[in-house]
């Protein structure tokens, strides 16, 4: 049988090798405190599950969801965009459902590369930003995001003949893996280099909520009121803990809310309607259930920051998302993914390796902070033994 050459790039998974390794020391009987994904251990809010529930005796829901019955949810989305980020936007036009925002990341890029063109990604980065430009049949330039430019790319660095043959840059912050924030500065920046190249400007925007001791991150929509080259996705997953419901959006420039709905026509429908309507209760709520995420993360990140400390591992602490981003000791510098298939044999501590983000996650590795602060505290615990006697 033979296959598509575009799956090729998507063969090498160093998650993929990460799960067979956790299968392995679990066969094996070994407890496992996986650190290494960012699915959020907390529950959907009950307020949000009745309205599902709900839903649920109304047989009018049990259909298939096409855009048209979206329009409660997307007049939602429009309301909420203006009260959160002061930008107006059309809900019929300007905002477009998803299946959790990375639907819309991954399937963008085919409605705007032809084979051989480039797209601008973060390096280190999101693994479905880079598969999502494969699928398209596209090149990948790597912007490096490096720790003395605190993790921000320096467009001037992107070489003239790359930008010919360019369609899109793909930003996201606060970053995932990195923990990294930006400025409404640094994003008016990225506008206006945007436009003079005339590339799509595409911001995944996942942890709009976690930040943490009081700040507000930007919207890259703020920097672009008049949406001339931006999109930015959305997702229920982080801030609502919905991330098994698949629920997410996109909110920006017409034409590209219009490709990307072409794309997705031809692939899926919408959630169910039940589903809508608890995202919409969501979104209409008060701010109470997400403080609650937020404090409930910082509190996390605090202990987990002195504990890895007290075993002699210091790592900056980061101002939002649920991650560490750590640099890997001395003897593991160039081998996050030797570090962390040694770790979980020996302890069952699985963490993600920062090479799997990308060329310039290596030397790096990645702590999903999904566990209460206990389970945190021992994980510490285990991987200052190893780290005192690796073998």
């Amino acid at each position: 049988m033979q296959f598509a050459d575009r799956l090729q790039p998507l063969q090498s998974n160093v998650f993929a090798d990460m799960d067979i390794a956790k299968s392995q020391v679990k066969a094996s009987g070994m407890a496992i405190i996986d650190l290494s994904l960012g699915s959020s251990d907390l529950p959907t809010d009950a307020f949000i599950l009745e309205a599902i529930a709900t839903a649920l005796n109304d047989p009018t829901t049990h259909g298939y969801s096409l855009f048209g019955s979206t329009l409660d949810f997307r007049k939602t989305v429009a309301a909420w965009i203006q009260k959160k980020f002061g930008v107006t936007v059309d809900p019929e036009t300007e905002v477009l459902p998803l299946i959790g925002s990375q639907e819309g990341t991954a399937h963008l890029p085919l409605a705007l590369l032809n084979p051989n063109d480039f797209a601008l990604l973060q390096d280190p980065g999101y693994p479905s930003h880079y598969g999502g430009i494969h699928l398209a049949g596209g090149q990948v330039y790597g912007m490096p995001l490096l720790a003395e430019n605190g993790f921000l790319p320096v467009f001037a660095d992107i070489p003239e003949t790359v930008l010919a043959q360019s369609k899109l840059m793909v930003l996201s912050y606060p970053h995932n893996p990195t923990t990294a924030t930006a400025t409404l500065e640094f994003f008016q920046t990225a506008v206006e280099f945007c436009q003079k190249y005339n590339l799509a400007l595409v911001h995944d925007f996942p942890y709009v909520d976690l930040v943490f001791d009081g700040s507000t991150p930007p919207s890259m929509l703020q920097a672009d009121h008049a949406l001339n080259v931006s999109i930015e996705f959305f997702t229920m997953s982080k801030s609502y803990n919905m991330g098994g419901f698949r629920v997410g959006f996109a909110v920006g420039n017409r034409e590209l809310i219009k490709a990307l709905r072409q794309i997705k026509a031809v692939v899926d429908f919408n959630q169910y309607q039940g589903i809508m309507r608890g995202a919409i209760k969501a979104l209409n709520g008060d701010r109470a259930p997400i403080e609650h995420v937020v404090d409930t993360f910082q509190a996390r990140r605090d202990v987990m920051i002195e504990a890895l400390k007290a075993i002699g591992w210091e790592i900056p602490n980061p101002n939002a998302t649920m991650y560490l981003w750590a640099k890997l000791p001395d003897r593991y510098a160039h081998n996050s993914v030797g570090f962390c298939l040694d770790l979980i044999k020996s302890t069952g501590v699985a963490l993600a390796p920062g090479s799997g983000f990308g060329k310039h996650g290596e030397g790096y590795v990645r702590f999903a902070l999904v566990h209460p602060p206990e389970v945190l505290q021992e994980a510490a615990t285990k991987i200052g033994a190893f780290l005192q006697n690796p073998n």
